[in-house]
């Protein structure tokens, strides 16, 4: 009975410094570990340099071999620590740490994999929980339901813009002609779209006056189509902040006191400060 407590405490203890914020001990693992990241990154950056991954290929593998060493020892960590590990695993940042970990380790066997360390930036993704912007996460909540309150209209639209490309795509293929570049059907697809998004590669130009007078609609159709759908999303935002007034300062003790603290048990998030069980599996979030 008292290894098993023993056991548990080991592993609570373990999880506070790994998976929150909230405590100097966590703060500080997360403030090593981007340092860790952002080395990592750099190596793989100077590593790329001709002659100079030559010049230090030893100091260069060494430096990665200490930091996967440190990311392994941490994706360990990580899985033990947690009630469920396959929640980890099979989760976001747990697929990221795990491609961030085995390059160095595939080079054994297949070699040209030190390119792929390059997926440890994703990892930097956890300076948001550092920095602890509680009071941004409202505005986040916010922008983030009005991206997916628009979905089904930016769909529509995106639909429509494809069919207009494909119309305008195929008007151009029988127009130009693969004389002036625009050999197939799909390439002509692929011009039009370049064109509407006013990317302008410059790769392929209609030279026919009426190829040049219908990619001068798709240009000027193209200024209306890049403002869509910003102003889909910003009127989806603007409905929801006059919903939010009507119930002023719901929001603000949703939000306001949301910490870093993550269950144990299924690794839920957003808890309250004053919270005693986790709020999806009702887990103890303290001993």
């Amino acid at each position: 009975m008292d290894n098993k407590t023993s056991s548990t405490v080991w592993k609570r203890k373990i999880h506070e410094i790994i998976y929150e914020a909230d405590t100097p001990a966590g703060k500080w693992f997360d403030v090593i570990l981007l340092v860790l990241i952002v080395i990592s990154l750099i190596l793989v950056m100077l590593e790329s340099i001709p002659g100079l991954g030559e010049k230090y290929a030893f100091e260069f593998i060494t430096a990665e071999w200490i930091v996967t060493i440190f990311f392994t020892i941490e994706y360990i960590l990580r899985v033990i620590s947690i009630n469920k590990p396959t929640k980890y695993i099979f989760s976001f940042y747990g697929i990221i740490d795990f491609l961030s970990t085995i390059p160095l380790y595939l080079t054994f066997f297949f070699g040209g994999f030190s390119a792929l360390l390059a997926v440890r930036s994703l990892r930097l993704l956890r300076v948001f929980r550092i920095l602890k912007v509680t009071r941004y996460i409202g505005e986040a909540d916010k922008l983030s339901k009005a991206i997916k309150a628009s979905g089904p209209k930016i769909a529509v639209f995106l639909f429509a813009v494809m069919v207009v490309s494909i119309i305008f795509g195929t008007l151009m293929y029988l127009v130009e002609g693969p004389e002036h570049g625009f050999d197939s059907i799909p390439k002509s697809i692929y011009w039009c779209i370049v064109t509407l998004t006013t990317v302008g590669f410059g790769d392929i130009a209609p030279e026919t006056p009426l190829g040049q007078f219908l990619a001068t609609l798709i240009m000027i159709m193209g200024y209306g189509i890049i403002a869509v759908p910003t102003g889909i999303v910003s009127a989806e935002y603007a409905q929801d902040l006059r919903k939010k007034s009507d119930n002023k300062g719901i929001e603000d003790s949703n939000y306001r006191h949301v910490n870093t603290q993550v269950c144990q048990n299924c690794l839920a998030k957003k808890h309250q400060d004053t919270a005693q069980f986790c709020h999806k599996c009702g887990y103890p979030l303290h001993d």
